[in-house]
């Protein structure tokens, strides 16, 4: 029995999320901002729509990693997560995320939080599987794919000391 042909590439662009939320009073904390870990939760949530669309599969969280706050999100703003795929190496996945904050009453946005995040696409068993390749169609696409091969090699040799040291 052969294997199965590998699925075919696919472009960033149809890996792209726009999530939009908004600020509640559940989501903030005694200084009128939001959660920082809120702010994860939906990071972790627009990515992996990213990745499951690319894929095509079930997609698990491997690593959130370079989180990076900018800026506090207030009480009653308006949220606006970016996600896509950057990267695709063999079962895994780099996307990036942005986050902006808008001020609902002058509509002006500012970038509040960026991110890295891992996925790893899995089979009905929970075994990684592999993943279409990504189609680089841009200069942005190829930047983004090549800065996120440099972060893959960072990660791998990161999880490698924390297993030798455990």
């Amino acid at each position: 029995m052969s294997a199965p042909p590998p699925p075919p590439a696919r472009a960033v662009a149809a890996s792209r999320v726009e999530m939009t939320k908004i600020v509640l009073p559940q989501y903030a904390n005694a200084l009128g901002n939001i959660f920082g870990g809120e702010v994860v939760a939906w990071i972790d949530m627009c990515a992996a729509v990213s990745a499951q669309r690319h894929a095509r599969t079930s997609c698990v969280t491997a690593s959130i990693d370079a989180v990076n706050f900018l800026l506090p999100i207030k009480l009653g703003h308006i949220v606006v997560l970016k996600s896509q795929v950057n990267a695709v190496f063999t079962s895994s996945m780099e996307c990036g995320v942005s986050v902006w904050s808008e001020d609902p009453m002058t509509g002006v946005r500012s970038r509040a939080v960026t991110a890295y995040t891992t996925f790893v696409s899995v089979d009905a068993e929970g075994r990684p599987q592999p993943v279409a390749p990504l189609l680089l169609e841009t200069d942005e696409d190829r930047r983004r794919s090549s800065e996120a091969h440099t972060r893959r090699a960072s990660r791998v040799a990161l999880r490698e000391r924390l297993r030798r040291s455990s």
